[in-house]
């Protein structure tokens, strides 16, 4: 009886560790990863802020995009449908840049285009008025 437990154990513990080994293998591709990795994985770039003064606005698909100048420099950038007008200096929130996107409702290919989730403050005019007494 006391040889039959111990192979029953020895038994166990071979297969936890071939369910470890294998579940390793399942979840890492090509094995475990190692303790150190030979090389560093690229950081994912940082969101972009643009601000500037709006040179071109048109709306389309429930996006407003943006053609925003600074510093001599043109950068096109898509938000949520907004009241935006050229000439008026605007920030954006951060965004993710995107390299040759096509609008199919704009029927046009941007070779850069920042995506943002909107204006990072409303315009002055937009301001409730200071109550006067």
């Amino acid at each position: 009886m006391r040889n039959a437990s111990k192979t029953l154990t020895s038994f166990l513990i071979l297969a936890l560790a071939l369910t470890v080994v294998g579940t390793s293998a399942l979840a890492f591709p090509g094995g475990a990863p190692s303790a150190a990795p030979s090389a560093t994985p690229s950081a994912p770039a940082a969101p972009t802020i643009t601000k500037g003064t709006v040179v071109e606005t048109m709306d389309s698909g429930g996006y407003t995009y943006l053609c925003i100048e600074s510093g001599g420099q043109k950068k096109w950038a898509a938000i949520p449908q907004s009241q935006v007008k050229v000439g008026q200096q605007v920030e954006l929130r951060p965004g993710m840049e995107m390299k040759q996107f096509t609008s199919k409702t704009l029927k046009r290919t941007f070779d850069n285009i920042v995506f943002s989730s909107g204006l990072a403050a409303a315009p002055a005019s937009a301001a409730a008025p200071a109550s006067g007494k």
